[in-house]
């Protein structure tokens, strides 16, 4: 990072919209300050970027083979005199290699495993899961065994008129058969 470069314009203008903050308005006064600033604020500003690019590159090392300017602690490989882009370090390179071998090799292994096999798709209730803690249900367990959540699809028990032993559905008050409240 370069060092700051004060602008006299710039701190004028700071020191007029204090003022204006201070003892009123001075509205032209600060208008005026910013429009001298932009007229001749360019040759200042150009000035002051050439300064701090001096300074920035005497924070880098530049490249004879390729000509990129790099960092000399992260990107610069001493013995070689070079960039890493044009001379990489080997053991840097070496272990870099590996881990992403090493990457490549877990998502084969992990391919190959057959995670399915004990999995039956043709029967729907098999591949029942807890909308909790994805535990494998049954669809007869009214509940997870591993943390109670009730199962959705849980049959419900079949019911019956006390009175002439009909079925009922789930939602049935009185028998459609014979009237009695259930």
């Amino acid at each position: 990072m370069s060092r700051f470069q004060p602008n006299a314009i710039g701190i004028a203008g700071s020191l007029l919209q204090a003022a204006s903050s201070l003892f009123g308005s001075f509205g032209g006064a600060e208008r005026a300050a910013y429009h001298i600033q932009r007229a001749v604020g360019g040759k200042a500003h150009d000035s002051a970027l050439e300064t701090a690019v001096g300074e920035g590159k005497q924070q880098f090392k530049q490249c004879t083979r390729c000509g990129h300017w790099v960092c000399p602690d992260a990107c610069w490989n001493h013995s070689a005199g070079l960039c890493e882009d044009c001379a990489p370090d080997e053991q840097e390179e070496l272990r870099a290699q590996q881990a992403q071998a090493t990457s490549e090799q877990i998502r084969t292994k992990t391919r190959e495993q057959d995670y399915t096999k004990s999995l039956d798709f043709l029967n729907r209730d098999a591949l029942l899961q807890c909308p909790n803690c994805q535990a494998r249900l049954t669809a007869g367990q009214k509940f997870c065994p591993s943390c109670g959540t009730p199962n959705p699809a849980a049959k419900a028990q079949e019911r019956f008129c006390t009175g002439c032993g009909e079925g009922l559905k789930p939602e049935q008050k009185f028998c459609g058969e014979c009237g009695t409240k259930n």
